[in-house]
């Protein structure tokens, strides 16, 4: 598009007419430090640094005020993003499926978009880098589709009521998921009940039945099954009682999962009579990579792609998303499991419950390190704390909390009830609290051994990445594959 029209989608106007005929041909993008040739940097005042002032070696620049470089000038930069990427979308014959949830979204769109490229080919596919899930994110990853693109896969995540009706504007599905309804920021929501109202935005976007449209419900979480009385799209179900469902799942010694994936064409919202299955096995660890995958398959099913070649494509799918349940094993023996990208009681369970599968199939001792869990509200104490009932509920043989705001863990572990072991005894794990980073490594070097299995996870804010990072390094012996203060 050339700046003029760019200025026409966006209501604005190009500060100099001279530049009216420059043409963009990158990507739209927000790091000056990383600049895409032929690509549209896009300013934004913040409360602490002005894109404005970063402008010089930009190609073309759409910000709210004339810049070095040549420059479309509207109002708000952020909007005048999603006027572009709406626009795109049109200029494409693409199908875009969005997806939303409490907990698993990233883990499901890095599923549906690693087997739509082995299927359709890598560019055939664009789809949500990392968690760019916001109104900047969503409209980033369109603007990053091209003649050739066949799916755009953008996940959707909203901090309130109305921000995913206000996404689904820009990008609007044609097959959109819920994967759950959990309690992530339910300290911004209040409730669950609310966090569904606002997740439930995606299905209401949708189009009906007879134009194609496609809403995936979890059919194992009641809030989100509920949400089929909001769509006019056709419902399909994913999960154990789902449409799309699993049997069979067994883990190997590092906790990857094998299952037979189940499609039911003969169940309500499923197309067809037939009963297919495929065995699948995934090279994430964790019980909880299943719903993700069958959640990725209803998804492509509700797209039109064979269920058989996508299914098959699922076990070939890498991890691409940083510190999101990496297993690393040092030379020495020693498993690292980082999950450390975010956290919320449902997943720190869930990979609780990865860890202890991995430390039965593998014969090691389990030391969860977990930290805050962020976005809590009222609930911070009590979910804090029911993750430390959890661990010895789940016969982790460790737990080292890190971090002040984290202590809850650490008392739920010490104030529930002791659980019997396979040889009669009773106990309950062994529970340490460490100031800091420093303290928490220092304690895991003088306590965790080649004979370990070492689980850290907290929410983004606490940053525990760096302990796994340090784990692994050359003083620890490691390398990887795929705040200070005391110890008590």
């Amino acid at each position: 598009m050339t700046l003029a029209e760019i200025a026409e989608v966006a209501g604005g106007s190009v500060a100099d007419p001279a530049d009216a005929g420059l043409v963009v041909s990158g990507e739209a993008y927000l790091d000056s430090r990383t600049p895409v040739p032929g690509g549209l940097f896009v300013a934004i005042a913040g409360e602490r640094v002005d894109g404005h002032d970063y402008a010089a070696g930009a190609h073309a620049v759409l910000g709210s005020r004339p810049t070095v470089a040549p420059t479309v000038v509207v109002e708000d930069p952020v909007a005048a993003l999603g006027l572009l990427a709406r626009e795109l979308l049109g200029r494409l014959d693409a199908t875009l499926i969005a997806l939303t949830g409490s907990q698993g979204k990233t883990g499901t769109k890095d599923y549906l978009a690693g087997a739509l490229a082995a299927v359709a080919g890598a560019d055939a596919v664009v789809a949500t880098a990392a968690n760019n899930n916001n109104e900047l994110g969503v409209p980033l990853t369109v603007l990053r589709a091209r003649r050739e693109t066949r799916y755009v896969v953008v996940e959707m995540g909203a901090r309130g009521v109305g921000h995913i009706a206000y996404l689904c504007r820009i990008a609007p599905p044609r097959v959109a998921a819920v994967i759950n309804v959990g309690t992530a920021h339910i300290g911004e929501f209040g409730s669950r009940e609310a966090i569904a109202v606002a997740k439930g935005e995606i299905v209401e976007a949708l189009p009906d039945g007879a134009a194609g449209g496609v809403a995936v419900l979890n059919a194992d979480d009641p809030l989100t099954a509920a949400m089929a009385e909001r769509t006019a799209a056709r419902v399909l179900t994913f999960g154990e009682r789902g449409a799309l469902s699993w049997r069979d799942l067994t883990l190997d010694a590092l906790g990857r999962p094998s299952f037979t994936l189940v499609l039911d064409q003969g169940a309500e919202g499923a197309e067809g009579t037939a009963r297919l299955e495929q065995a699948v096995t995934l090279r994430q660890p964790g019980a909880h990579q299943v719903a993700n995958a069958a959640a990725a398959a209803a998804l492509a099913v509700g797209a039109g792609v064979p269920f058989a070649a996508f299914a098959r494509a699922l076990g070939d799918v890498a991890p691409a998303s940083r510190w999101r349940m990496e297993v690393t094993e040092r030379p020495d023996g020693l498993v690292v499991v980082n999950d450390a990208y975010n956290a919320n009681p449902e997943s720190m369970r869930a990979a609780l419950e990865a860890l202890v599968a991995i430390g039965a199939g593998s014969g090691r001792r389990t030391v969860a390190v977990l930290g805050e869990m962020k976005e809590l509200g009222a609930s911070h104490e009590e979910g804090h704390r029911a993750v430390g009932a959890a661990a010895v509920a789940l016969g982790v043989d460790v737990v080292l909390v890190v971090g002040e705001a984290a202590r809850g863990i650490a008392d739920g572990a010490a104030q529930a009830p002791a659980q019997e072991s396979a040889d009669g005894s009773t106990g309950g794990p062994e529970v340490a609290t460490a100031v800091g980073h420093d303290a928490a490594l220092e304690w895991l070097r003088q306590n965790a051994g080649p004979e370990d299995v070492v689980l850290v996870k907290a929410s983004r804010g606490a940053r525990l990445e760096r302990i796994a990072a340090a784990l692994l390094a050359p003083a620890d012996l490691g390398k990887n594959l795929g705040q200070e203060g005391s110890t008590t």
